[in-house]
């Protein structure tokens, strides 16, 4: 079971909505209202830390979690960490490897290595940075992929696990084994239900409406110490507003516990 206080929804689903500080206080009460307590801040239009935190507050909603621009995590995690601390937030995940050669064996360890340096000074300053995926980091090189490369090279107090559900399973990974062998290492996990067309395509649904076994990944979610339960959906079939809600009835009715 997930406790509802944990439940968290990722602003990326919503980021057309919120490219102003006028949107994204009216989005941000919306999302409140769905019921979310939290946020993980991401795909948001520029605004002042000290303002965001006042719209948050304002809402009673809790910034779980960010995501930063890459660079400036590998780069300048001294500044993220002083972002973090602005918006009252302990967890930072890095989105994305942009500009890093997957298929690269020496690139992938780099990466690694530049990872787990930024890691250090963000723990030094009391943040966790976990590691978001996508489908490619599931390449593989030779008997591993690049995502169990990844996890491999670094220290776990150093890096930490964002799973993505949806990415996983696109991958060919299996989203339950993946909780399981991330155990004490995913404070952040990703919910996205993965569907079909008729067609056979992939496609994004709303928690629920797919194929993945939540009961399952629920369960070894919270065997492996997950904190934060975040709702996303990177592309929804009309308003985002409306599949974040339908994500949360599903969990509140089937998976979520009063803790």
């Amino acid at each position: 079971m997930i406790p509802w206080s944990r439940i968290a929804a990722q602003l990326y689903t919503v980021r057309r909505l919120i490219q102003t500080p006028e949107e994204i206080a009216v989005t941000l009460k919306k999302i409140r209202a769905i019921g979310y307590p939290a946020v993980q801040v991401s795909g948001m239009g520029p605004i002042p830390e000290k303002e965001l935190k006042k719209i948050l507050d304002g809402e009673g909603l809790i910034c779980c979690a960010t995501h930063e621009p890459p660079e400036r995590i590998l780069d300048s995690p001294g500044e993220v960490a002083e972002r973090l601390r602005q918006l009252d937030c302990r967890h930072v995940a890095y989105p994305s490897p942009r500009g890093v050669n997957v298929a690269e064996e020496q690139e992938v360890r780099r990466l690694a290595q530049r990872l787990d340096h930024a890691g250090q000074v963000l723990r030094a300053a009391g943040i966790t940075l976990s590691y978001h995926n996508h489908a490619f980091e599931l390449y593989r090189h030779g008997h591993r992929t690049m995502l169990e490369m990844i996890f491999e090279l670094t220290r776990p107090e150093h890096l930490a696990a964002e799973l993505d559900t949806y990415w996983i399973q696109a991958g060919g990974g299996d989203p339950v084994t993946w909780c399981r062998n991330m155990k004490g290492r995913l404070p952040l996990l990703h919910l996205k239900d993965y569907g079909v067309k008729t067609d056979g395509t992939p496609e994004f649904r709303e928690i629920g409406s797919g194929n993945l076994d939540w009961p399952a990944i629920a369960q070894a979610a919270t065997e492996a110490g997950c904190e934060w339960w975040i709702v996303e959906q990177d592309e929804t079939p009309g308003d985002p507003l409306a599949s974040l809600a339908k994500s949360w009835n599903f969990l509140s009715g089937n998976l979520r516990s009063d803790s």
